[in-house]
């Protein structure tokens, strides 16, 4: 079991939270609230894709990915969910 950095925790959960607020928007302000999480979960993606080949635990990304947003919402409520 590799543990997880609460870096990789902390960057899925701020993705999470940018994706529940596009939730009710329209139009410019959906697309530009798309945009912030549309990076927000560029830089998770490529966090745990750097994480995973420098761990060399054998996990692949997919597994690293699982793992965080497993650990990132445990004991969390989906943001996106009132």
């Amino acid at each position: 079991m590799v543990t997880i950095p609460s870096d990789l925790i902390r960057l899925e959960r701020i993705a999470e939270i940018e994706r529940a607020k596009l939730a009710g928007l329209k139009d410019e302000e959906f697309e530009a609230q798309r945009c912030v999480w549309s990076s927000a979960d560029q830089a998770f993606h490529a966090a745990v894709a750097e994480f995973a080949a420098r761990t060399g635990a054998g996990l692949s990304r997919e597994a690293v990915e699982r793992e965080v947003r497993n650990a990132a919402r445990r004991g969390d409520e989906d943001p996106a969910v009132e």
